[in-house]
């Protein structure tokens, strides 16, 4: 009888003890916040991702992702902005649902005359993703990679038009606003600050990483290749770095050679360079989909 009282007193507790409710957690949420872009004096929004458990643990700092999108999601950081959700960290914490335990910030890049492109100007309001009240939508296929896999000379030399951050750049003022704005007012951890972006905003990534080494706890740029002028300062300061390419992306994985071998000649000793030689230029839909590239990053913390 006593073992019966007692297991009975601990599902009591279970349900109704507010610590150990699940109830009590907080769902995640996405947010837009406001901001006046630097670049274009315009009043814009940024989407923000506040996980499962924020506003229930008000003392709890919070690991901070920024992911930068790539070329066919700009728009006017207003009515365009959920095209942001199309692909990436974003689309899966939000849409599939997946508890990913990182305050998100998703800005969008403006089109800065890119509007003409065909894959851009044809794009329709039903291709971005909806949330569902119940269950998650299935996931689109993955492209189409008809060439075959096969190794790649190294590139070596490099014009100054292939250092081209794709206009993230003009954004870097507004971004590193975003950050400070995030860690003063939403809890954020300043010492687990984390980059991440996929072709136009993987080239965002090794841009940002390298004029602000101070700020990135670690870095992962997808399918953009490192133009060697930007290396110098992620290796003197060791930024724990994670580069993805895939080996029937074009001829693009010949470039990539270069700069991540000077990464590891200038003494870098955090590096890692995967190539998923089976796949095309969409290799974020394999490296976001999984489990590896969250577990390192919540592995890294800044150096001080």
């Amino acid at each position: 009888m006593n073992l019966i009282k007692f297991l009975l007193s601990l599902f009591l507790i279970l349900i109704f003890h507010p610590g150990m409710n699940a109830q009590s957690v907080s769902p995640a949420e996405l947010i837009r916040v406001p901001f006046t872009s630097h670049h274009k004096k315009e009043q814009k929004e940024y989407f923000l991702y506040l996980p499962a458990g924020y506003r229930s643990s008000p003392d709890r700092k919070w690991p901070v992702m920024m992911f930068l999108h790539g070329n066919g999601e700009r728009g006017n950081g207003r009515e365009d902005l959920d095209w942001v959700m199309v692909h990436g960290p974003l689309y899966e914490a939000w849409i599939q649902k997946r508890d990913l335990p990182f305050i998100i910030i998703g800005p969008q890049l403006p089109m800065y005359g890119m509007d003409t492109i065909s894959y851009i100007r044809d794009r329709q309001v039903e291709q971005i993703p909806k949330r569902l009240d119940e269950g998650v939508p299935e996931r689109p296929q993955e492209f189409l990679t008809p060439q075959k896999m096969r190794p790649e000379s190294m590139v070596t030399f490099f014009h100054d038009e292939t250092m081209s951050p794709a206009g993230w750049d003009r954004e870097e003022d507004d971004l590193m606003s975003m950050i400070e704005t995030v860690i003063r007012d939403y809890n954020g951890d300043v010492d687990r600050v984390y980059l991440t972006g996929l072709s136009y905003g993987g080239e965002g990534t090794w841009y940002m990483a390298s004029k602000h080494p101070k700020t990135w706890a670690a870095v992962c740029p997808i399918v953009a290749w490192p133009h060697p002028d930007l290396i110098k300062p992620i290796a003197q300061h060791q930024i724990p770095l994670w580069s993805f390419a895939g080996g029937r992306d074009g001829s693009s994985l010949r470039y990539y050679y270069t700069g991540m071998n000077l990464l590891e000649e200038l003494g870098h000793k955090d590096v890692r360079f995967t190539v998923e030689m089976d796949m095309g230029h969409d290799v974020w839909r394999r490296v976001y989909a999984g489990e590896d590239v969250y577990m390192w990053l919540l592995s890294k913390k800044r150096k001080q």
